[in-house]
């Protein structure tokens, strides 16, 4: 009943993690990992390689700030401590009035792209050097449909359907400058010849410049006008450089460096253009609006003159006191401060609602002008009268006229900038792009990143394969379960040299193939005459003479420990007969080499008799009885009382009698034969048989009546795992010397 209590202490120990167990499963796949590692890398390298490069075309373009707005006041926005107006560039630069006109004049939306052939195309059109800029490539492999170097098309107008709007259209060159337009369908829309417009139920377009083959394919796309606008607007990189310092950076990424440059120097052209246009138009604007209140200056400078000239006749008074003549200048300057920024006020009236921050930042500095304003008055208040009124009038005439000054003074810059070209941008440094250092693919990060990926692919392949695989990989595993181990058999690599050998053969050996008479210092043959050792001792207590072997499963190598264990046996001088019995898919005849005919089923239903079923090997003292012709009822007959009998005849004929069973848990024969043995075992083999198959198969022999006496662990396997994991366990080499030692 200790059985469930041994398990559970298993499950806990597995339910473990095992940090050095996995360190020596890594290191035992390390070929596998070094595999996915070199594939990656190599993938990497081809990628870098291959893929077509990103260039990174820049431009420069500087925005003074204005210090003084239309009508020559302060800058609002320095006065409000405003953002820098690069942020407002950077929006016009990026807005469709901009991007719209660059995508128009370099007709943008047209893609064109030449059909290259998968993978090494256009690296091979890439690098075609022609010896003129008119060359092109020779198709290769006799593949015309495909661009090899040098091909250009250009598409001047493409008018299409909104339904082919996005679509990918096929344009096929000809002979003679002819050529065919096909839909996504290979539907033909339009043939032309090259600089002569088509129209052709609805699709109307002018192409200006073919080169290529004849029969090179190019890929054409017309997108929408916006679709076209929004994806330049998303892949226009514009920045400014340092913190307010007004220069603006334009980039633009394409594989295309020409069309690259190209596109950011229409860009910041039409920046500059519209913005000596902008100025212009808000130096016209200023302009009108001054020449309208010119007018008006002028009507009351006179006005004013005309009234002090009048009060100074009648009262004979020429000049004013210095006391009244710095008051007078003091309330002049206030009171021209006072007018030009009502004018501005009037000027922004046209543009902000009177809850715009400049606005109320207008309207408080001229409330604080006026109140110093009000001071001055109360302090003239203290003149005598005549002086009282000689200072009014003075100031009006002195207001009226600067301002009037000023304003005419203002019209006439207006008119020079109105009619000039110059804004506050310019263009410092046109694109330009960098062909030796391409942006994208970034080849030593991509293979480096391909190569650990590698790396880390096949370490997870290697740790999932292990966390599904349940095979046990250690003897004392199979112990914790309550049966002992009688022998390690570790894996034989020349065993299996043999067993490749005979499957790309598909045929029959020549002779007799046991690894124990081949190879017999084998590490292999070695553990099984350990396993002879174990049961020599293990009979000394038996009823009878006969050894069963069976398994939880096919493949685990019963026959190969049947055979040689039988092998070693006979070797060691005792009278051994071998007996296939598992007569459904028994293969131990071709292991030794013998017919198949007068076999175990042969006997059991009295085809033939016991000195004709045995055959003779190369090893003395080995005989072996095959499984014989494939019978309907193979349980059945080991059932019969004939098998019985049988089994009694050649225990008293040998001294060993070795019976190779089909596995328990695919049919019964194994626990029928185990009543006739008195030694059972059962083979398991490194890294197959998990513990719960193991385990099933203890309790069906114990449902039958059979004890098991021991496993045999075969196919073991020298792992760094099994070395390093919990439970490490090893098994070493001690061959026999040679003769130069």
């Amino acid at each position: 009943m200790q059985l469930p209590s041994v398990i559970s202490t298993r499950d806990n120990e597995q339910d473990n993690i095992d940090l050095l167990g996995i360190f020596g499963t890594l290191i035992d796949q390390k070929w596998l990992i070094g595999a996915f590692t070199g594939a990656f890398m190599a993938a990497g390298v081809a990628y870098a390689i291959l893929s077509t490069p990103v260039y990174l075309a820049n431009a420069l373009v500087q925005v003074e700030p204005k210090k003084n707005d239309m009508l020559g006041f302060s800058d609002l926005n320095s006065m409000l401590g405003g953002q820098s107006p690069s942020v407002t560039e950077i929006g016009i630069i990026k807005s469709r009035a901009v991007i719209g006109r660059t995508v128009d004049d370099l007709h943008l939306d047209i893609d064109v792209t030449p059909n290259t052939f998968p993978v090494i195309g256009g690296f091979l059109a890439r690098r075609f050097r022609g010896e003129t800029p008119e060359s092109v490539a020779a198709p290769r492999f006799g593949l015309n449909s495909y661009a090899w170097g040098g091909e250009r098309l250009d598409i001047a107008r493409l008018n299409l359907p909104n339904e082919l709007l996005g679509k990918k259209l096929t344009l096929v060159a000809g002979e003679q400058q002819r050529f065919q337009l096909f839909d996504d369908s290979d539907n033909l829309l339009a043939e032309g010849v090259v600089g002569t417009a088509f129209v052709q139920d609805g699709v109307e377009g002018l192409v200006t410049h073919l080169q290529a083959n004849p029969g090179t394919r190019f890929e054409v796309v017309r997108s929408a006008r916006i679709v076209t606008i929004q994806n330049y607007q998303d892949g226009l990189d514009i920045s400014e450089q340092g913190k307010e310092s007004g220069i603006i950076r334009l980039a633009l990424a394409s594989t295309d460096a020409a069309e690259a440059v190209r596109i950011l120097n229409k860009v910041s052209s039409l920046y500059v253009e519209q913005n000596v246009q902008r100025t212009s138009a808000e130096a016209a604007q200023s302009l009108d609006f001054l020449q309208g209140q010119l007018p008006q200056v002028k009507r009351d400078l006179a006005k004013a003159s005309e009234a002090l000239n009048g009060y100074q006749t009648r009262g004979k008074t020429v000049n004013i006191s210095l006391e009244t003549q710095s008051v007078l200048e003091q309330i002049v300057s206030l009171d021209t401060r006072i007018s030009e920024l009502k004018m501005q006020q009037a000027e922004l009236d046209r543009k902000f609602t009177k809850q715009h921050p400049a606005y109320r930042a207008l309207m408080t500095q001229i409330g604080e002008l006026t109140q110093q304003q009000k001071a001055l008055e109360s302090k003239s208040q203290n003149l005598p009268s005549t002086q009282q009124e000689l200072l009014n009038l003075t100031r009006d005439v002195e207001v009226a006229s600067q301002i009037y000054t000023q304003l005419l003074n203002k019209s006439q810059e207006l008119d020079i900038v109105r009619a000039g070209a110059v804004g506050n941008a310019r263009l410092i440094d046109t694109a330009d792009v960098d062909l030796t250092n391409p942006v994208k693919p970034r080849k030593a990060l991509i293979v480096l990143i391909a190569t650990f990926l590698g790396a880390f692919v096949g370490v997870a392949l290697v740790l999932l394969r292990k966390s599904l695989s349940r095979g046990l990989e250690g003897p004392e595993a199979i112990e914790q379960l309550g049966l002992p181990v009688y022998a390690s058999i570790p894996y034989s690599a020349l065993q299996q040299e043999e067993d490749s050998k005979k499957l790309r053969a598909k045929k029959e050996a020549d002779q007799a193939y046991l690894l124990a008479l081949r190879n017999p210092t084998d590490l292999s043959i070695e553990s099984i005459r350990s396993l002879r050792t174990c049961l020599h001792f293990a009979a000394l207590d038996s009823t009878n003479n006969r050894i069963m072997i069976s398994g939880p499963s096919p493949q685990v190598g019963k026959t190969f420990v049947s055979s040689n264990l039988a092998a070693v046996m006979a070797q060691s001088g005792q009278r051994v007969v071998l007996i296939d019995a598992d007569m459904r898919k028994g293969h131990l005849h071709k292991t030794l080499n013998t017919p198949i005919a007068n076999g175990l089923s042969d006997l059991l239903v009295k085809r033939c008799t016991i000195d004709q079923a045995i055959n003779t090997v190369e090893v003395e003292n080995l005989h072996f009885i095959s499984r014989g012709q494939v019978p309907p009822n193979p349980s059945e007959l080991l059932m019969h009382a004939n098998f019985r009998e049988l089994m009694a005849e050649l225990s008293e004929r040998y001294d060993v009698v070795i019976i190779d069973t089909p596995p328990l848990l695919a049919v019964t024969d194994a626990a029928i034969v185990g009543r006739e043995a008195a030694i059972s075992l059962i083979v398991t083999r490194f890294a197959v048989n998990p513990a719960k198959e193991i385990e099933l198969t203890i309790r069906r022999f114990a449902q039958n009546g059979i004890e098991l006496k021991g496993a045999v662990f075969n196919g073991v396997e020298k792992r760094a795992a099994s070395y390093y994991g919990n439970g490490g366990y090893g098994y070493y080499n001690y061959e026999y010397a040679s003769d130069k030692s």
